[in-house]
């Protein structure tokens, strides 16, 4: 059974960094892509990063280019997001997916989903 579970959000300020975990089971987890997407109140579900380890390409929305790293570890079967500083902006439920597909930012793409979590940013 394919399984992921998100965790390391929380409530930071401006500017500080927090770093988002992804834990995999129940697949070959260097066969596939991880993505991390986003969701605010009232918005749609954002592509914000992905990779692809097996062809080491990776994805980062404009909004996070510069901000967000990706990387995996695949010996624990997990991806992180580092989100360093972060903006008012940023804050949502982030969630992580998982397709056999190459990195894509499309939500349609993916077959898996984990739980989401909060980050919520203050100014």
């Amino acid at each position: 059974e394919v399984q992921l579970q998100a965790s390391g959000g929380g409530l930071v300020q401006a500017g500080r960094s927090l770093r988002l975990s992804c834990a995999a089971s129940g697949f070959t987890f260097d066969d596939y892509t991880v993505g991390w997407f986003r969701q605010a109140p009232g918005k749609e579900r954002e592509g914000v990063s992905c990779i692809s380890s097996s062809v080491g390409r990776t994805y980062f929305a404009d909004s996070v280019k510069g901000r967000f790293t990706i990387s995996s570890d695949n010996a624990k079967n997990t991806v992180y997001l580092q989100m360093n500083t972060l903006k008012p902006e940023d804050t949502a439920v982030y969630y992580c997916a998982t397709t056999g597909y190459y990195c894509s930012r499309r939500a349609q793409d993916y077959d898996y989903w984990g739980q989401g979590t909060q980050v919520t940013v203050s100014s």
